[in-house]
């Protein structure tokens, strides 16, 4: 099968188009004919070597697909070959085959294209997991995303709308909180023209938010708690801005806040499946309408081209989601 590989640390050039065996499934995974992949922040890291994979994880980035089961391990109930199904992974997506554990995956929305169900796994798992069950968002409350026009963020806006919450935005341009508009933001905040804490507070009249999504970390940490409301919570799912950061503990204790934070790829597949079976109650029957929640796709390209799909995400000016198209 056509995979790519990383044969270097480096910039996307490293990217390489390789030829690696169809993959074998255990008893309790399935293999995916991959039709379309989706490119997340998580590949460029792993491609410049400060990401690998979990042990045991293929070393081919990866993390979402939308395809065709194709085989089924021993032990599989829940799937048949040739069912139309979307899964989230921990590597192994850049390939024509993947092996996906039958927990992780679910059936791709009705009228949801191959590319259009890409969006979802990665993006869905994050920020449902983040969003709704850690950072417990109610309807009538506020939320903070930040990096709204980014396929997570994309994705938060319209799960705030779902919810029946306040969605408030930042975006490093004019034209992405534009976009975050257009997805149903009540506002957006260019971060680079305001400062998104002064904002904020004009916003809730002096209140701040009750819930922030946040993928930039470290140079965020001090400013995010100056943003929530009492009994406020951040949730940290990135460190696009660092590791590192001074918490005033005073903050935490006058206000009553929470700080939170977590990752999706090293978690065991048994809590990736609980992931899946809260979505596919809870989210998966809004999603053939395309209310609330549709895709957002900022490109596509093929497989091959797997490096221009990483340059157009590091330019840093895509709205949405990049997906590679496989065959």
């Amino acid at each position: 099968m056509l995979t790519i590989e990383i044969s270097k640390p480096g910039p996307p050039e490293v990217l390489r188009p390789a030829q690696r065996p169809i993959p074998t499934p255990l008893a309790d995974e399935i293999v995916i004919r991959v039709a379309a992949a989706g490119v997340a922040r998580a590949d460029l890291l792993q491609r410049q070597g400060h990401y690998p994979p979990p042990k045991g994880a293929s070393d081919i980035p990866g993390l979402d697909v939308a395809g065709t089961v194709h085989s089924l391990g021993a032990n599989v109930r829940s799937w048949q070959v040739g069912d139309l199904v979307c899964a989230i992974l921990t590597g192994g997506g850049y390939a024509e085959y993947c092996v996906a554990p039958a927990v992780q995956v679910l059936p791709i929305p009705h009228g949801w294209t191959f590319a259009e169900a890409a969006t979802l796994p990665e993006n869905l798992f994050t920020v449902y997991d983040n969003v709704v069950t850690r950072g417990g968002l109610r309807a009538g409350e506020t939320i903070l995303i930040h990096g709204g026009s980014s396929g997570i963020g994309t994705m938060a806006i319209m799960l705030a709308l779902a919810k029946g919450a306040h969605p408030i935005a930042t975006a490093g341009t004019a034209e992405k909180c534009v976009a975050c508009l257009q997805l149903g933001a009540e506002h957006a905040i260019n971060y680079k023209e305001a400062d998104f804490v002064a904002e904020a507070q004009k916003l809730t009249q002096s209140r701040g938010v009750n819930l922030i999504l946040d993928m930039v970390g470290g140079s965020y940490l001090d400013r995010n708690l100056d943003t929530l409301a009492p009994d406020g919570r951040l949730v940290i799912v990135a460190t696009q801005g660092g590791r590192n950061a001074t918490l005033d503990i005073g903050k935490l204790l006058l206000k009553r806040l929470r700080v939170m934070g977590s990752t999706m790829r090293a978690r065991p597949s048994e809590a990736k499946g609980q992931v899946a079976a809260a979505l596919f109650s809870d989210i998966w029957p809004l999603l053939p309408a395309k209310n609330y929640i549709r895709p957002v796709i900022d490109a596509t390209f093929p497989l091959v081209d797997a490096h221009l799909a990483h340059e157009r995400m590091e330019s840093g000016a895509h709205l949405g989601k990049i997906v590679l198209l496989v065959g």
